[in-house]
């Protein structure tokens, strides 16, 4: 288990690292878009999660050009500064190898987006946190026995883990898209557009249940894993393939696509289908906390800090 320990930023920092105000005019825009209800991935055991990115050595590449960036918050429903004072450290939890969420640095610390976004968080609320690297699947026990208080670890919410957990709004999404080869990009898709086309999806996925329950014209081919389902794509065997979008993302942008597809139209967000989000996991009634970030994440998101890291991360929208 390795640790990482950080304290609030004074303010003086805290403003030099809230960015521009373009950052959060997009967030904004785009939050405003999407707070009809974006879902997040399919909530799963804590041992079966795929990865995000098939990297080992992950490596943030800053974004170029403006993007679509995600927004979960209402402006309009900005909430209450909640009794902080009770606060003195929080204990954050997460994985160690989820790239580019959370994987171990280069100095041998933590690092990742839900590692940057604890800290955020954390000058926010102006408390003393550490972050502790554990297994996956090793997290939830350790949060309800008091070996921490927060999971932020890419967790996706779930009847089965709210049993165990309670859970923030979503601080992210994970929304499914589709992609095809670059010759034949479509700006939208729609269940008609793709009658009698060939689309790949992985056997017994949520994504594969969407499309036997939405586009019943298109000819389904179903594969094993990931690697089977891109290569279908890049040898012209699917027209289609159809997934979940961040991961999706990291292989368009990556070396393994050999730069022969892209996404075709937009996000489908189908919560009945692709789950609540992602939420940070904290002990069951521990209420003080629970709306202490809740309060945070909005605050992050208001002042574009929250954008700010999104570019850092996501070179390729999943949006």
């Amino acid at each position: 288990m390795k640790f990482i320990h950080f304290r609030p930023m004074a303010p003086s920092q805290q403003a030099k690292s809230s960015k521009s105000a373009r950052g959060l005019l997009v967030g904004l825009a785009v939050g405003l878009c999407l707070l009809a209800g974006l879902p997040g991935a399919k909530a799963q055991s804590p041992a079966k999660r795929p990865p995000a990115t098939p990297q080992t050595s992950p490596q943030v590449v800053p974004q170029a050009a403006p993007q679509a960036v995600p927004g979960f918050w209402d402006p309009r429903r900005r909430p209450e500064r909640p009794d902080l004072s009770r606060l003195t450290v929080i204990r954050f939890l997460t994985e160690t190898d989820y790239p580019p969420f959370n994987y171990t640095g280069a100095d041998g610390n933590p690092a990742g987006f839900n590692v940057d976004l604890a800290r955020a968080l954390c000058d926010e609320i102006k408390v003393t946190c550490t972050v502790q690297m554990r297994r996956f699947e090793t997290l939830v026990d350790a949060l309800t026995s008091n070996r921490g208080d927060a999971i932020i670890a890419s967790m996706a919410v779930s009847p089965q883990l709210r049993s165990r957990v309670d859970f923030t709004d979503p601080y992210y999404r994970v929304p499914a898209r589709f992609v095809s080869r670059k010759d034949a990009v479509m700006p939208e898709i729609r269940p008609e557009y793709l009658e009698g086309k060939k689309v790949g999806v992985i056997a017994g996925s949520a994504h594969e249940a969407y499309l036997k329950a939405m586009f019943t014209d298109a000819e389904l081919h179903a594969y094993p894993n990931d690697d089977a389902l891109r290569a279908a794509l890049r040898k012209g065997e699917v027209d289609f393939i159809f997934g979940d979008a961040i991961s999706l993302a990291f292989w368009i942008n990556g070396t393994d696509s050999g730069d022969c597809c892209a996404f075709s139209g937009g996000p489908f967000v189908e919560s009945r289908f692709f789950g609540e989000g992602i939420g940070i996991a904290v002990r069951k009634g521990n209420d003080v906390l629970r709306q202490a970030l809740n309060w945070a994440l909005f605050r992050v998101w208001e002042k574009g800090r929250y954008t700010d890291l999104w570019l850092r991360y996501f070179s390729v929208s999943p949006f």
